[in-house]
């Protein structure tokens, strides 16, 4: 399937263990490299949904020095948006079940931006799904605060574990996009280089 990127060394810019294996599902082979400390700051005033592209561009960046002519980057981002407010990872499991609080019974929005570069193509592209909430308890989401790993997700959750099970009423848009990494439009981008 992936003949045409046979001559490039594919590396996917992630800690996240999702985006491994949703770019695994798209049975391309690849590498996972991380560098730590990636500076995901973004300028005030820039629109909402256009942070985590610019976001998932910054992360490319930061590889720069360690490319070479053969290699083809994917990195990502992805945050989620209550009203006007954005949701990245929380800090403390405080944290956590106050971003949770604030997605009980309501409907939010899942931004991923994506950045795809090689030496000849800078390409990058995002996708947002709408996600509604049923009400939670005080008792889920201490329960899901504790039993599973809400520090290192956007919004304090992760669509594919208990949470998303028990509390996900409607989505509209990619699944895939809300568990971060939107894997029809990177297949997509990569059939066009």
């Amino acid at each position: 399937m992936w003949e045409h990127l046979a001559h490039y060394r594919v590396i996917l810019g992630s800690q996240s263990p999702r985006r491994v294996e949703l770019l695994r599902g798209l049975d391309l082979d690849f590498e996972q490299c991380t560098l730590p400390d990636v500076d995901e700051s973004y300028p005030d005033g820039l629109a909402l949904r256009e942070i985590p592209s610019y976001i998932a561009r910054k992360k490319a960046e930061a590889y720069y020095a360690t490319l070479s002519e053969d290699t083809l980057l994917i990195t990502a981002d992805t945050l989620v948006f209550v009203e006007d407010e954005v949701l990245g990872k929380p800090r403390t499991p405080d944290e956590a079940a106050s971003m949770l609080q604030r997605l009980s019974g309501r409907r939010h929005y899942v931004t991923t931006g994506v950045s795809i570069r090689t030496s000849q193509h800078d390409l990058s592209f995002a996708d947002t799904a709408a996600v509604d909430f049923l009400p939670l308890t005080s008792r889920e989401i201490e329960y899901y605060v504790q039993h599973y790993s809400p520090l290192d997700k956007a919004g304090a959750y992760g669509i594919q574990e208990w949470i998303g099970y028990t509390a996900i009423s409607s989505i509209e848009g990619s699944f895939y996009t809300v568990m971060g990494l939107p894997v029809h439009l990177v297949s997509k981008y990569l059939k066009t280089l």
